[in-house]
């Protein structure tokens, strides 16, 4: 038997759709797993990429959630900015 079905407190969709991809969605998505395992948040955090958003002219697009904060154009700095502000932070709220 498997086991238990876990949800996570918060979740980060990381758009890999081939524009995404094309402009960083894949390394977002292993920088937000790295950082969520160096953080020891692998059963609060998870990491989903997901295939195209439909928002390419935006690209790359990520979502955090319960948040609900969209970002478009990311780069690293900024998906670091992001992850402490929506993800570290906002427990401290």
């Amino acid at each position: 038997m498997s086991k238990g079905f876990e949800i996570p407190d918060k979740v980060i969709y990381v758009c890999t759709g081939s524009k995404c991809k094309k402009k960083g969605g894949k390394e977002l998505a292993k920088l937000f797993r790295s950082m969520i395992k160096d953080m020891g948040l692998k059963n609060t955090v998870e990491v989903i990429k997901t295939d195209c958003t439909d928002r390419c002219d935006f690209a790359p697009v990520m979502s955090m959630q319960p948040a609900n904060a969209w970002l478009h154009h990311v780069n690293e700095q900024q998906a670091r900015q992001a992850f402490q502000e929506h993800i570290l932070d906002s427990d401290k709220k």
